[in-house]
């Protein structure tokens, strides 16, 4: 695949202020998550659930990737059509996870580094071959005790850089998220001095296995307080304290920032992104969403495991990515809109 190919899916996944679907949840993940709505995660219902979100009519217009888990990837619509086929009907760029989950990292008490380098070229050739044309990676970087360590930060930072050169060589669009979570008491402070270390780290090791900025996509967290402190920030805080952050560290070559929700709430996730694109004048990148949860709980909520609440779970759904798209060009009005 060219570089201008690579360029151009990039581009066109942050264009026209539409934003990803992260539907790659582990079936551990979204074993939790039915749990919470009283279903049993059986591959048929698994299968159902994900039929109803990919074929929601319109989807496009706000939603211009999904990102597919390596069971989803090989599935198929109850019709037989491939769910790679059925997005690209819908006018959607498929997309894949392609690292193989957090694992104690030796040496660092409570801290974790991604795997999945080995036999990710591949990886990286097949999935191409069955029509992603991005991936994605997740490094998980936590606050507290002490942590993050120089050697978290560093080892997660390789393995990002690593897998995006190698996501590049195969042809497809690397996302590189770097995620600081919301678990733990600690402040804004701490969350925005972590985020911009992590960061900072990241593309001085993309730099050094010569990733392409053009050709790739940023999935920060937010710059937010964690879940148990006792000091919430507001939205103009949050939106402030993030693109300062940013700016000190994402080169604008980048085409594109799209935001992990990290345990937000929908309407939350929604108002940080607006506030964001509203207030702060031109940017040197497009900021848009890569959210999961926040997009698809209402829908989940309303679908329940039963066909004939389809039609109803995907207009929650389209709901939300209308509102997330608006936010994504600063346009968000409110919830009513």
């Amino acid at each position: 695949m060219a570089r201008s190919e690579l360029e151009e899916t990039a581009q066109a996944l942050v264009a026209h202020s539409r934003g990803i679907l992260a539907a790659d949840e582990s079936t551990a993940t979204i074993g939790k998550r039915f749990a919470d709505v009283g279903l049993a995660a059986t591959a048929e219902l698994r299968r159902d659930y994900r039929e109803m979100l990919f074929s929601a009519p319109g989807l496009a217009k706000a939603i211009s990737g999904v990102i597919l888990h390596d069971e989803t990837i090989r599935q198929s619509a109850s019709d037989g059509t491939p769910f790679v086929h059925l997005l690209r009907r819908q006018h959607i760029i498929p997309g894949i996870t392609v690292d193989t989950g957090a694992v104690p990292l030796a040496g660092c008490p409570g801290e974790t580094v991604t795997e999945g380098l080995d036999g990710l070229r591949a990886r990286v050739a097949e999935y191409h071959g069955m029509g992603a044309r991005f991936a994605k990676w997740r490094a998980v970087i936590r606050i507290g005790d002490g942590r993050p360590t120089r050697g978290c930060l560093a080892a997660n930072a390789h393995a990002l850089a690593r897998y995006a050169a190698l996501a590049q060589e195969g042809g497809l669009v690397p996302i590189v998220e770097p995620e600081v979570p919301m678990d733990g008491g600690h402040d804004i402070d701490d969350c925005e001095a972590v985020t911009t270390a992590a960061l900072a780290q990241v593309f001085a090791a993309l730099a050094e296995q010569r990733v392409e900025l053009e050709a790739m996509l940023l999935k920060p967290n937010m710059v937010i307080a964690g879940k148990d402190c006792p000091h919430r920030a507001g939205v103009a805080e949050v939106a402030e304290r993030t693109l300062r952050c940013l700016r000190r560290t994402v080169p604008a070559a980048v085409p594109g920032i799209v935001f992990l929700s990290g345990g937000q709430g929908s309407e939350q996730a929604t108002a940080h992104l607006n506030a964001m694109n509203a207030g702060y004048g031109p940017l040197p990148w497009r900021l848009s969403f890569s959210y999961g949860r926040a997009l698809q709980e209402p829908a989940l909520r309303a679908w329940r495991g039963s066909r004939e609440n389809a039609a109803a779970a995907q207009e929650r759904l389209l709901k939300r990515a209308r509102l997330n798209s608006a936010a994504a060009s600063g346009a968000y009005a409110g919830e009513a809109a």
